[in-house]
């Protein structure tokens, strides 16, 4: 049994290219995004998803608190924070291992994406909120878009978005070139309900973005930060 609920899986665009057998495609998401007044598009950044509540610090799975060696400092951190959450969930990229993107520009490992409190997913601006109330950066945001544009107009916006470098300068992983963001992530800017996720945040992965798997975690590395230095 779970100690909390996951963050659910996140339904792709059906022109997101970096699509698998398992992924889950909204292909009615014109009417999902007509009925949302503003949306926010954010980076979506390589890593690994990881949510701190009251009970502890999570990985993709929320049966038991996660106890790998590249969640350490973030649990040290939430050991800091942990009685000032009460019923929030904190929901982040934890950057803290490489994965197939490294970035040059990390000022943390650990960039808030939302929020969620009891059945509700906390607003954009909320979110912000609390990622200056509890120290952390929050994930890139790219633009604002009203589904009033039309649909090919913000098509093409998100194929302009992905199209760019990250905002954090993210280099290929395995030979070190620069290479675009892993994609990006489109949310309603209001608060919305637990069960309305599907329709209020999808997203756009890049093509031949690699997937980590479990298999990376045997020689992983630690990411530097900003003022580090770098290989």
């Amino acid at each position: 049994m779970s100690v909390s609920t996951k963050y659910g899986r996140t339904y792709h665009y059906p022109f997101s290219p970096g699509t698998t057998s398992d992924d889950r495609i909204q292909y009615d998401y014109w009417s999902c995004i007509q009925q949302v007044p503003l949306i926010i598009h954010t980076e979506k950044l390589d890593g690994e998803n990881n949510c701190l509540s009251k009970h502890g610090v999570f990985a993709r799975s929320h049966a038991a608190p996660t106890t790998s060696p590249w969640t350490k400092t973030i649990r040290q951190q939430w050991e800091l924070l942990k009685r000032d959450l009460g019923e929030l969930e904190l929901f982040g990229e934890n950057l803290y291992a490489i994965h197939s993107i490294r970035y040059k520009e990390l000022e943390h490992h650990f960039y808030l994406f939302a929020v969620r409190y009891i059945d509700t997913w906390l607003s954009w601006e909320e979110v912000k909120w609390y990622a200056a109330a509890f120290g952390f950066p929050h994930v890139p945001e790219l633009q604002l878009v009203s589904p009033t544009i039309g649909e090919h107009a913000y098509r093409q916006t998100v194929l302009d978005l992905a199209a760019q470098e990250s905002k954090l300068k993210s280099y290929d992983a395995t030979d070190g070139t620069k290479c675009t963001m892993e994609g990006v992530v489109s949310r309603n800017t209001g608060e919305y309900a637990v069960p309305d996720f599907a329709c209020n945040v999808l997203k756009y992965v890049r093509k031949g973005h690699v997937k980590t798997d479990e298999h990376w975690t045997r020689n992983w590395k630690r990411a530097p930060l900003r003022w580090e230095k770098h290989d």
